[in-house]
């Protein structure tokens, strides 16, 4: 019975180990799958982070292609304006046009027809 007396609290103490070591090995688990639920969700996280990286690089890159194109493009232009004319150029040369306004030009046929006409308007004079 004393024996017995002795085993009672030592199989109370082994049951009561035994009960802990399985919280704690219940808890170790759950740490565990959250540690591996936790560097799941890093790596993704990590991978749409370089994806929007690269996207926003690559935006970048042709925003920038797109400025250089336009800075060109407005040097050519800035490099053009001397050659345009001024409003003051275009007024002088209206001016002179309405001063010298061309002859009214006569096609060929119509030089033509008119000598026939004078021709015979003098033919018709000298047999009168």
């Amino acid at each position: 019975m004393a024996e017995e007396q002795v085993q009672n609290p030592i199989n109370a103490l082994l049951a009561e180990f035994g009960t802990r070591l399985n919280e704690v090995e219940e808890k170790q688990r759950l740490v565990r799958d959250r540690a591996l639920l936790i560097g799941e969700n890093l790596i993704s996280t990590k991978e749409e982070s370089e994806k929007k990286d690269f996207e926003l690089k690559t935006h970048i890159n042709e925003v920038n292609l797109e400025i250089r194109n336009l800075k060109q493009l407005v040097h050519r232009i800035v490099n053009e304006i001397p050659n345009f004319a001024r409003r003051s150029e275009i007024e002088i040369l209206e001016s002179q046009y309405k001063i010298f306004q061309p002859l009214e030009l006569t096609t060929k046929k119509e030089v033509e027809s008119m000598i026939q006409k004078a021709m015979k308007k003098s033919k018709g004079r000298t047999t009168k």
